[in-house]
């Protein structure tokens, strides 16, 4: 007995509607998208290193403790915005923005404190700005 096969149609796949229709999302996707550019400071981020270094004679600190209040080099700012950290820091300065700022935050202090004073260095234009950290005990 002898079967006979008739011969098959091979089968494609064609993937050219599924070609556009991606393409279709593409552009709808990229069309629909906005872009929005947030406002940016820009920092040079210290490298830890073992050995201790000298701290320059004249230096910034800004120090911001847990409940958000500024001390620039151990004076207490009686306002807590913007302007008034400027016109500190720029009074201490003298104008100069080369001096190395240090900002020393509590870890309870609101992240809108610390961000408040690199704003604020940032816009009076200093150039040496760096976020003290302290060693943790393994």
């Amino acid at each position: 007995m002898k079967f006979k096969r008739e011969p098959r149609e091979e089968l494609e796949l064609n993937l050219t509607p599924l070609i556009d229709v991606v393409f279709l999302l593409l552009i709808f996707f990229m069309v629909s998208t906005t872009f929005q550019k947030e406002s940016e400071i820009s920092l040079q981020l210290p490298r830890a290193s073992d050995t201790e270094t000298q701290a320059p004679e004249e230096r910034i600190e800004v120090v911001i403790n847990a409940a958000g209040r500024y001390f620039i080099n151990d004076q207490e700012l009686v306002k807590t915005d913007v302007a008034s950290l400027q016109n500190a820091l720029y009074e201490v300065s003298g104008g100069k923005r080369d001096l190395p700022l240090t900002i020393r935050a509590d870890a309870q202090a609101p992240h809108q404190s610390v961000v408040t004073a690199m704003d604020a260095a940032g816009q009076l234009g200093m150039l040496r700005m760096s976020i003290a950290t302290s060693r943790t005990a393994d």
